[in-house]
């Protein structure tokens, strides 16, 4: 591949995360306040585990998405899958900030809401894997890690923006702006930049790789190749996914919510601190893939990370419960820091686990019902522990817990870090 070609490709990966988690990270960020504009009522509770339900039912759409893009990508090429998924996420963000609210149509509002993140999820479920496969795919001689890790570069920057939109929002307008209007500028914003993804990605250069081993592949469905002939890797990759899920979106997207609602910080601080830390994870994330393709193995470097986190997610939590504002820092910060570890590592880690046949088929499928179905129902399980139990660190043990079945898991796969791409 010339050289501008593999900048196109490493810019086009990039760009089409940027909009995927920018919009899913701001409806987790935002949860708080379109409750109450799609869900009123007097019982607030009920209203936000509500809008969270919304927030899983996109992901919900995550595996039948990955099913059909993951089919489309083993089978007409990666590059053409992006260029679609890029579409179906950016329109219909636009969308959502065109939305009437219950006020204005009643029942309606929910509804559409509902239509709107059913969609999202099914280009969802084509984008990320399409896109850390096409880039490892493309990838030069001992730098999967570090390309594989720009999907994910391009999502922290999504998360990053999404938090500022959000921050921004909420600190710049007044209560009464934002609950009338305000809420509506991130996700319009979000449409430009999903017009921009759209531009780099209508002339992606092809995956050679991908070119060289699809004239071999078997006449089976790719799906169904992964499920029987990769059952072993298909298991791995969906608990790994799985935990993973819960261990990104407990730090990311649920903590600002859980520290002003269980703590009692103010929203925008919350936001602030969440947003100061995505920034420490988007400079660490291609560091760690660079460590992983010179220093330390993938799957041990993930482990390690993995196995920290467990052992601290109870003592950093407790510390919050009195409102200290250097303890949120502290947390806020150390979880970035040992979740740069998967973020940076695992997309090669993942295109490594499956042959190319079957590769965009099995990783699709296994990363979004770990990720999309437990991951995308985390905040709203996170909210309901609260209130089943009383306790207001109760997502500290769902945490510790799925930071140990990730390490378990890693531990388990065969590392491939240093052997050709199959």
């Amino acid at each position: 591949m010339h050289p501008d070609e593999k900048h196109t490709a490493l810019m086009a990966g990039f760009i089409g995360n940027v909009v995927e988690w920018y919009d899913f990270a701001l409806y987790g960020y935002m949860a708080g306040i379109l409750s109450g504009l799609f869900f009123p009522g007097e019982n607030t509770t009920a209203a936000l585990i509500a809008t969270y339900g919304i927030f899983a039912a996109g992901f919900l759409m995550r595996p039948l998405g990955s099913a059909v893009f993951g089919w489309l990508g083993d089978t007409i090429g990666r590059s053409t899958t992006m260029l679609i998924s890029v579409i179906m996420m950016a329109l219909p963000t636009v969308l959502l900030g065109c939305l009437p609210t219950y006020g204005t149509i009643g029942v309606w509002a929910p509804v559409l809401l509902v239509l709107i993140r059913l969609v999202q999820g099914l280009s969802v479920g084509g984008e990320f894997s399409s896109s850390v496969t096409y880039l490892v795919e493309t990838a030069p001689e001992g730098k999967r890690g570090l390309s594989g890790s720009w999907a994910n570069t391009g999502s922290m920057t999504g998360m990053l923006l999404g938090s500022g939109a959000a921050a921004a929002t909420t600190s710049l307008l007044s209560q009464t702006a934002v609950q009338g209007w305000g809420w509506r500028l991130p996700f319009l914003l979000g449409g430009i930049i999903g017009g921009a993804a759209i531009l780099v990605r209508r002339n992606l250069p092809k995956s050679e790789h991908f070119k060289r081993h699809h004239q071999d592949r078997p006449s089976t469905s790719p799906l169904l190749q992964a499920f029987t002939t990769n059952r072993r890797e298909m298991v791995q990759a969906i608990l790994f996914a799985s935990a993973y899920g819960v261990v990104f979106y407990l730090p990311l997207v649920y903590l600002p919510e859980w520290l002003h609602s269980q703590v009692g910080m103010p929203r925008p601080l919350a936001l602030k601190i969440n947003t100061a830390a995505t920034v420490l994870l988007l400079l660490l994330i291609p560091v760690s893939g660079w460590l992983s393709d010179h220093i330390f193995r993938r799957t041990r470097f993930i482990a390690g990370a993995m196995l920290l986190m467990a052992v601290l997610a109870l003592p950093l939590y407790s510390r919050l419960t009195g409102g200290d504002i250097w303890a949120a820092i502290v947390l806020q910060f150390l979880l970035a820091g040992l979740l740069a570890v998967p973020l940076g590592s695992a997309p090669a880690m993942f295109v490594e686990l499956f042959p190319a046949a079957d590769r965009l088929s099995g990783y699709s499928v296994a990363y979004n019902l770990g990720l999309g179905v437990i991951g995308g129902a985390t905040p709203m399980l996170a909210t309901w522990l609260i209130q089943a139990t009383g306790l207001s660190i109760a997502p500290a043990g769902l945490l510790a817990t799925a930071a140990l079945t990730a390490f378990a898991v890693a531990v388990w796969m065969r590392d491939r870090s240093r052997e050709p791409l199959e």
